[in-house]
This record gives C-alpha cells, sequence and structure tokens, in this order.
C-alpha cells in the first residue's frame, strides 16, 4: 500500500520477495490493484462531451500545407531492427483524402498547468498515452513523472490522448476519463481517432497547446509511456543550456530510408513520399526541446504537409526551421543492447540506467521496479560489470540502411 498511499515504493509489496522474477511482479501487484470493473470503450467520435470548468479550446489556425523539399542528406547512419509486419494494409487513399483536416476540438484541457509556478515551471513531461492505458500512466505518477521539484527544479506533467478506435459504450469512458482528470489534472484530450497514423495529429496539437497554454516552459521531454526516464540526469542536462535558444536532443536517426513493404507498420508508398532518403529525427520514445525550439515548430508544422509517421514528420519540421537535431547517447529508444561477447549479461540492472536518460520498451512492472532499485539507499555501482573476456558495444552499420520510427 506504501506505493499508492505515499506515491513513492518504500518496500516490495509483501506477496512476492525480491528474488521473484519481473513477470511475477506484474501478476502480484497489478492483479491486486487493477480495478474491479474492466473499463469499456467510447462509442461515437462525434458524440456530445461535456467539457469541464477549467477546459478551453485551441485556436485552429489557418492551415496552408506546403509539399517538402529535402536537403542535402546526413552522412551518419542509425542501424535498426527489421520493421514489423502488420496483418492489413493501410487506408492511404482515405488518409489522403482526409489529411488536410487537422484541427481538431480539444475535449479536456489543462489551462492553469504551466501557471502554478511563478515564471513557469523548469520541465514539461508531455506522454503520449491512449485512453485504455490508465495502468501505464498510473505508474508514470508514481516514479519518473512525478510532478513537483527534482534537484531544485520545478516539473510538471500532461498526458496526451485522442479518442478511442473502438468506440462503444461512450458514456463509461466519459466518465472514467473525466473523474481521471478530475484527480489529477494532467489530462489532455482531443477528438481526433486515436490510431498510429494519427500520432502526427497529437504531435502539432500538442505543440499548438504548449505555445498557447505553455509558454512560459523553460524546457519539455516529449516520450512514450513506455520508456523509464531518469529525470535526474534530464535535469542535470538542461541546466548546464539556455532555454532562449535552440535545442532538439534525441536518438537522432540519420539517413533512414522509406519503407517500401506493404505488410509493414512503416509501409509508405513513393507516391506518397518520392524522395530515398528521410530528414534526420528523433526515435520517438523520448526527446527534449527547448522553449524557443517549441514556438518555432508549432509554426512550422501548421506549414508542412502533414505525413502519417510522427517522428519524420517531426524531422520534416525540424527541417524546415533549418535546426539541426543533436544525437545524445543517453537516449535508448532502441533499448540496451547487449554486447556480443557478453550474449548473458543481465542489462537490467540499475547500474546500466544510471547514467542514461531514456531508456524505451519497459513493461509496467518494469519501470516500477528499476524506479525503486535506483532510489534504493543500498545501490552500489562503484563495481565494474565483470564478464569473462573483453568486449565492446556493436559499433553502428556503416553502410546506408533502412530505418523505420520505433514503438
Amino acid at each position: 500500500n506504501d506505493l499508492w498511499k505515499n506515491g513513492i515504493v518504500h518496500n516490495f509489496p509483501p506477496c512476492f520477495s525480491q528474488s521473484s522474477a519481473i513477470s511475477e511482479m506484474a501478476k502480484c501487484v497489478w492483479q491486486r490493484d487493477k480495478p474491479s470493473v474492466t473499463p469499456k470503450i467510447l462509442s461515437d467520435l462525434r458524440a456530445p462531451w461535456k467539457l469541464m470548468p477549467a477546459e478551453a479550446k485551441v485556436p485552429r489556425p489557418q492551415v496552408t500545407p506546403i509539399i517538402r523539399r529535402t536537403e542535402e542528406a546526413n552522412k551518419k547512419v542509425q542501424p535498426t531492427t527489421p520493421p514489423p509486419l502488420t496483418d492489413s494494409a493501410f487506408n492511404f487513399k482515405s488518409y489522403l483524402l482526409n489529411k488536410d483536416n487537422r484541427n481538431f476540438n480539444l475535449l479536456i484541457n489543462q489551462p492553469k498547468k504551466c501557471r502554478k509556478t511563478p515564471g513557469g515551471p523548469f520541465l514539461l513531461i508531455a506522454i503520449k498515452s491512449v485512453v485504455e492505458d490508465f495502468d501505464r500512466r498510473e505508474i508514470v505518477r508514481k516514479t519518473w513523472g512525478r510532478e513537483g521539484l527534482v534537484n531544485g527544479e520545478q516539473i510538471q506533467r500532461v498526458f496526451l490522448l485522442g479518442t478511442p478506435k473502438n468506440r462503444t459504450l461512450l458514456a463509461t469512458w466519459e466518465t472514467l476519463i473525466h473523474q481521471e482528470s478530475q484527480t489529477y489534472r494532467d489530462i489532455l484530450l482531443w477528438d481526433f481517432m486515436d490510431t498510429f497514423f494519427n500520432l502526427t495529429l497529437k504531435e502539432i496539437h500538442f505543440l499548438n497547446w504548449a505555445a498557447e497554454f505553455c509558454h512560459n516552459v523553460k524546457f519539455i521531454f516529449k516520450g512514450d509511456a513506455d520508456v523509464f526516464v531518469n529525470v535526474e540526469n534530464i535535469v542535470d542536462f538542461l541546466e548546464r543550456h539556455d532555454p532562449t535558444e535552440d535545442l532538439f536532443v534525441g536518438d537522432i536517426i540519420y539517413n533512414a530510408r522509406p519503407i517500401r513493404v506493404r505488410k509493414s507498420k512503416y509501409y509508405i508508398p513513393e507516391t506518397m513520399y518520392g524522395l530515398s532518403i528521410y530528414p534526420a529525427y528523433a526515435g520517438g520514445g523520448g526527446f527534449l526541446l527547448s522553449s524557443r525550439t517549441m514556438r518555432k515548430l508549432s509554426r512550422a508544422c501548421r506549414e508542412v504537409e502533414l505525413f502519417p509517421i510522427d517522428d519524420v514528420f517531426l524531422g520534416m519540421c525540424l527541417q524546415r526551421i533549418n535546426l539541426k537535431p543533436i544525437l545524445h547517447e543517453g537516449f535508448k529508444t532502441f533499448g540496451i543492447v547487449k554486447p556480443s561477447a557478453a550474449p548473458h549479461l543481465q542489462t537490467f540492472d540499475p547500474c546500466f540506467y544510471k547514467d542514461l536518460m531514456v531508456v524505451h520498451s519497459l513493461k509496467v512492472a518494469e519501470i516500477w521496479l528499476m524506479w525503486n532499485l535506483l532510489h534504493s539507499p543500498r545501490l552500489s555501482c562503484t563495481q565494474k560489470k565483470q564478464v569473462k573476456k573483453p568486449f565492446q558495444w556493436k559499433k553502428k552499420a556503416q553502410t546506408t540502411t533502412q530505418a523505420s520510427p520505433l514503438r
């Protein structure tokens, strides 16, 4: 109960020992604490929503789509795993017919989020989520996404949501999401359907929201709900930078080629993007930007033609404002790679995470466990990791390869 009552875990739950496997821990914790009623899904995208008293609508800018013109590609190459396959092809005809509809109502707003701190918060954490993933939002709130002071700097948090794809029993979800918003005051909900190819809409609507309601923030971390973030390291890094100057930092992917395999999740036909290389972009697991860059991107994304892959779209916006993103080794949006000479090395170890900023693709229980391991007074990383023989981390490939945004 300490986990939920105090906002931080001091001991492992009594129903398992510290030596239990992570999978068993997940079953124990979440079966014990999960709601007794299974949430249901919204039914009608256009059904009326009752706005809360604190809510407001983001103004709809006049948009003039402009076709991108690429610049010279960067020379660095980021390797990646093969793209995942999907069961059904994406309906590009429907997307192209509707892609210029980029102005959607803000159903739940937090207009006072960045007014709580005189002069604005130092860091705003903005996390992409879907309505159904309450457990992921809750674990972020209780661990690395907690609001308050970190190293003396004020941190605020918002979750970015669209309406569910399977929209049934609207009243149930309307009640649940509004109750969650009233409890935590950290939900931003727009009335576009929350699908993979609509993540670009989430990108531009958040930037518009931040420019209007959080213009006084110093820096922004934007990422996924399935990442582990070492906020202390991020604050330490950002304290050495000026928020009035441009800054965009993450796991930057260079010279990525559009995926032409029809069954791929990231398939893009040549009729939609005819160039052979994407502009440099940040892996979507998480990245940092300054207040100045946020305002520039907010204006640029109104002028750049929408593209269905949000990471690449943001790279196009960066290219438009002539800003080169910065690669930082602390952002592991492809996870922690095991050394080739030590395939049995356990990388789920707090000493691997201690000096990193962002690690992608963690389960709910893993985020919970890593947070507590890193904040344990018994943690000691003074001894170096020992393996049977010397090893080197895998070097990046030196030839151009296909790369796709990581989810």
